[in-house]
């Protein structure tokens, strides 16, 4: 049993060696996080956006549909 989860923890280490982060290592600080704060910035904007023109097309579809029952 131990075997397979040493065998697990080794290989998911080889993995994560693989794995490209959003920052160098070698900054310091904030400036470390630079491209990871601007991706989450972008995907922000993108939801709000995009909550924007959903709740833009609900409200004209409730429109519509209000104006057909009536």
């Amino acid at each position: 049993m131990f075997s397979k989860a040493k065998s697990f923890f080794a290989e998911v280490m080889v993995e994560l060696q693989k794995a490209s982060w959003p920052w160098d290592p070698k900054e310091k600080g904030m400036k470390k996080y630079r491209e990871l704060v601007d991706s989450t910035l972008i995907v922000v904007i993108a939801m709000l956006l995009m909550s924007g023109y959903v709740a833009l097309w609900d409200l004209v579809m409730v429109n519509i549909v209000g104006a057909l029952t009536k």
